[in-house]
């Protein structure tokens, strides 16, 4: 690299490490959405199909007939041969074809790069295959025509159902039913040499869904490669809320450094993958320091912190453990329903207005704890120890956390975790009658994922009323690390950990 490029790649770097090591920013606040560009965002408010989510499952069809057909080669052709001799064929088959890129979602759109790939798998299956028979002392005439065949089947079947693949995606590509959804931040030449680059990948899954930049001079013109600047930056955080987005890309050039750390410091607490482009930078990283998109190079600031198989997982986790926990419990709401209603008058269940996913609204279902007439939707005033509102009952099932559990409803419904930060109150406000976007800079940053009946906060003890700044400080701190370093086996803990944290009654009242 030359000293300009060395300068600018130093900066790339530094300017990512500082940007996820520093976010101690407040965030404007959100703008109202102009609305050409509501019109926009709510034409892209439908969910649409993940290329890499269909990959996966492309990949385990697959499996299963590779498993089906040497199923049905040996049981035809080799009947004393035990069927388990069909999965080693079929896991090393599959195992290459991932190995070689062969599941890709560019590599399934096209039709021409298939044959190669799908000859060296499938060889490599019958090689291991007929290595372990070998190996075992069973290999006979027989088994190697069943082994020759299922290879010979399995080539003619991939080969069709990947050619009629390809063409179903370039359809529904077309069709917008499967796509990334991308918007750009940074108007002018250097986006248009984006897009312009991007045009030239053939069958691409990008949609771009618009520009946003703050400029309104000749550098942003309204009209870039023949799409529109919606807005704002500030106006984008509200059309993210509305559009379901993939991922952002910053187009400006990287000598706007101080502009770049701003925008990245007010857009961070979007659920979005987070890229820049280096296309119009001059910088010449190793090729494994860039991801792409098409053959554009991109420097890689934010991922999704859940996501497309991830966000399969997660979702199972929380319908198989939330329907045993709902069996499991239903006794202990009954009888709580029952307390409810003959302590004092009202409804057996309180709904409240909640920040979810997005900073959207949801409805959480809890056991009422107040008294009916004092009853505090908005939660202007929080919960305080000795309170009058709070009933006899209410008292208990508080300090006990019982009046959290028909919030199993709202998981199986979806707009709940089991685990994830605990969703606060639309309105709600400290002690101090302060709101929390008050409080803590970058608050909305912990709605990067679906709220949770229980939390890694509320593990560590930062539960109940927050009467002091530094607890929801607390709070946040907890529930972002908990995002930063989210998995499967962390939500197990979390999950099977929070009976014993309940012991300690501080805060919960």
């Amino acid at each position: 690299m030359s000293v300009n490029q060395s300068e600018q790649a130093l900066f790339a770097r530094e300017a990512i490490r500082t940007f996820q090591h520093e976010r101690s920013f407040r965030p404007a606040e959100p703008s109202v959405l102009n609305a050409h560009a509501r019109r926009i965002a709510e034409q892209f408010n439908k969910n649409v199909l993940s290329p890499r989510l269909l990959s996966g499952l492309f990949g385990l069809g697959e499996f299963v007939l590779l498993l089906g057909l040497g199923l049905a080669a040996l049981t035809l052709l080799a009947p004393a041969a035990t069927p388990l001799l069909a999965l080693p064929f079929a896991l090393a088959a599959t195992a290459a074809l991932a190995f070689l890129h062969g599941y890709e979602p560019s590599q399934l759109r096209s039709q021409r790069r298939q044959a190669l790939r799908l000859v060296i798998s499938l060889g490599s299956g019958a090689l291991v295959s007929l290595g372990i028979t070998m190996w075992a002392g069973d290999l006979d005439a027989a088994l190697m025509t069943a082994v020759a065949s299922q290879t010979a089947a399995s080539l003619a079947t991939l080969t069709i159902g990947r050619r009629v693949l390809a063409g179903r995606i370039r359809v529904w590509s077309r069709t917008g039913r499967l796509e990334r959804r991308v918007v750009l931040v940074g108007g002018g030449g250097a986006a248009e040499r984006f897009i312009r680059q991007l045009e030239t990948f053939p069958d691409s899954d990008i949609r771009i869904c618009g520009i946003f930049d703050d400029r309104e001079d000749d550098r942003s013109p309204p009209i870039v490669a023949g799409y529109p600047k919606l807005g704002t930056i500030a106006e984008l955080t509200e059309f993210a809320r509305i559009a379901k987005i993939d991922m952002l890309v910053v187009t400006l050039p990287l000598s706007a450094e101080a502009r770049i750390l701003q925008i990245l410091k007010e857009l961070w607490v979007l659920p979005l993958d987070i890229r820049i482009s280096a296309l119009s930078q001059n910088l010449r990283f190793r090729s494994r320091s860039y991801s792409y998109m098409g053959d554009v190079p991109m420097l890689d600031v934010m991922d999704r912190p859940i996501a497309d198989w991830n966000k399969v997982a997660k979702r199972g986790f929380d319908l198989l453990f939330g329907i045993a926990a709902l069996v499991a419990f239903s006794p202990l709401m009954l009888l709580t329903a029952a307390a409810i209603k003959l302590d004092t008058p009202g409804p057996v269940f309180f709904r409240q207005k909640r920040h979810g996913f997005n900073n959207e609204e949801i409805l959480v279902w809890k056991f009422r704890s107040l008294r009916h007439d004092m009853a505090d939707p908005t939660a202007r005033k929080l919960v305080t120890k000795g309170d009058p509102r709070v009933t006899r009952v209410g008292r208990f099932i508080r300090r006990s956390s019982i009046d959290e559990l028909p919030q199993l409803f709202n998981v199986l419904i979806g707009n709940l975790s089991l685990v994830g930060p605990r969703p606060h109150a639309v309105h709600a406000r400290s002690s101090a009658h302060v709101t929390f976007t008050e409080i803590v800079d970058g608050y909305f940053g912990r709605h990067k994922v679906k709220p949770g009946i229980t939390g890694y906060a509320q593990l560590r003890g930062w539960r109940g009323e927050i009467d002091d700044d530094v607890k929801l400080q607390k709070r946040f701190e907890h529930d972002l690390y908990y995002i930063e370093n989210w998995s499967l086996l962390f939500d197990l803990y979390i999950l099977f950990a929070t009976p014993f944290s309940l012991f300690r009654k501080e805060g919960a009242y």
